[in-house]
Parts: structure tokens; sequence; C-alpha cells
């Protein structure tokens, strides 16, 4: 939500070859802005470019556009791409998106994923708790509920159905993990900050009826990241409402793996990985 270097962006095919890269990277970012500045202003740049007019000018097709982010920009991505099926005023449809580790659910932060990575590299526990409550707040006590998962008020218990990961996540990611009902925090927390509950901020917390018209979908996931059964928890329910999805779960990564591309980190991890996720664009876009 605050690292500017996991981007949202769109990709589109211009020309008979080339490939245009259009980059919104500048919208207001938390702790200075909170939820929903950020998807407002990616939302406005995004609706902006999908207008014909503005297509033609810089020659895109827009029978072949791909909505695509990472971490943050993952879960912009997520939301841009279930709000413009709503938006009557876009005529033009994402052909595909791709969600590369992304964050996708502020309900349960104690997932299996949670669990086994909570002092990983890059993003610990710790660290992604402090992300999503400084989305919505600066104040410490949603922060200290999120901490102990004890921040969903509740009258908002039937979310929960979306982030069950005793349903949604296949069996080798469970472990030995036993699933636990909810343990419910203060109404006030819900009252006083209601973004962690919208989905345009947690994209799982929607009914599937709303995942109907996605397009084909490319999710990346690690296995050593706290985000990983948020991914494969959007897969699952992706592919029960019939969409076509595409799943890549590197074995071997961890959080923020594509950056791992240039000098002084440059590892043929990132580059096994960015070329994975290239080449699905290229022959799918």
């Amino acid at each position: 939500m605050k690292i500017s270097i996991f981007k949202m962006y769109l990709i589109c095919q211009a020309a008979p070859t080339n490939t245009f890269v259009f980059l919104p990277q500048r919208y207001r970012l938390a702790p200075m802005y909170h939820f929903p500045v950020q998807f407002e202003d990616v939302y406005t740049v995004v609706k902006f470019f999908l207008q014909n007019s503005v297509l033609a000018q810089y020659g895109v097709d827009p029978n072949r556009i791909c909505i695509s982010g990472d971490s943050a920009g993952g879960n912009l991505a997520a939301a841009v791409a279930q709000q413009l099926l709503d938006d009557l005023e876009v005529k033009v449809k994402l052909k595909i998106q791709a969600l590369l580790y992304p964050a996708l659910q502020t309900l349960d932060l104690d997932l299996p994923s949670y669990k086994d990575n909570e002092n990983k590299p890059i993003l610990p526990k710790s660290l992604m708790v402090r992300f999503w409550s400084e989305y919505f707040t600066t104040d410490v006590s949603l922060q200290e509920a999120m901490a102990s998962n004890r921040h969903v008020p509740a009258e908002s218990s039937h979310l929960f159905r979306f982030v069950n990961w005793s349903n949604l996540l296949p069996e080798k990611f469970k472990k030995d993990h036993v699933y636990a009902s909810p343990i419910y925090g203060s109404s006030m927390l819900g009252k006083k900050y209601p973004g962690f509950l919208d989905p345009r901020a947690a994209p799982l917390l929607v009914d599937d009826t709303k995942l109907l018209g996605l397009p084909v979908t490319y999710v990346l996931t690690c296995q050593h990241d706290v985000l990983r059964d948020d991914g494969i928890m959007y897969v699952s329910r992706l592919r029960e409402v019939g969409i076509e999805v595409i799943h890549d779960h590197i074995e071997d990564a961890i959080h923020g793996v594509l950056m791992f591309i240039t000098s002084p980190t440059d590892l043929a991890l990132g580059h096994r990985v960015a070329n994975k996720y290239i080449e699905w664009v290229n022959v799918n876009l």
C-alpha cells in the first residue's frame, strides 16, 4: 500500500509487435492518505485510459489489454478489474489479468501462510499487518487488533465465508493447521474504519456473482510469503465460478521475488519467475 516498487500497470499491445506499458505509479500513498483514495486514483487513471479515443491516440488495440500488478499493485489490479465489470461507462473489456503475489483480504491475518512465514524476509507478518492498518488509519488500535486477528466485528461474520481457508486451500497448503472459528473484535473499529471490510480494498470479499465476467487470469504465488494463501484462495474461487485461471506457485521463492532481477540482487530465481510471467503474457495477450 505504501511501497512504491509494488506497482499496478496496464500492458497493451500497440501496433503489430510492440508492447506499450502504462504505469500509474504516482497514486497517493498511505500513511499520508488512506483508502479509498488509492483505489480511486488508480481507477480514475485506468478508466480514462480505456476510452477508445485515448487508446487510438496511442495506437493500442482495445481487444488486447492486460491489467497486472504485484503485491499492493496486485490488490489494486484485482479490485479495478472487478469494478470495471459494473461500470457501464467503460466499453473496453480487459483481455487478461495477471496478479503477482497479491494482497487480497483483510479479514483473516492468521492464515496458514501467515503462520508459516511469520518471520520470513521482505514481508514478515508484523510488517504486513502494519501496511494493512496504515492503509485505513494511523490509529494504532486497528493495528493492534489486526495483529491479534481480532479486528472484524461480529456483524460482519458473514464475510468469513469468502476467506475460509479450510474450504479454499488445497490440502498441501493446510499441512497440520486446524481451522478455528473467528474471534470477533469491537464493532467500533468496523464503524470507524469500514474500509477494511470493503471489497475495493479486499477483493476476496465479493460475492461469487461479482467474479463472473472477469478475464482469463494468471496468479503467481510464492511458498515463503504471508500472502501466499490470499492468491491461492482467489484461484479457488475464480475456478469455482468458471473463470480460466493459470496458477504458478513457486516453491523456492519469497515475497517480492520479481525485485531480484537487477544488481545488486540479481538472482537466477528472479529471472526464472519473471520469464514465466512474461511468457504467459506474451502468449495470452
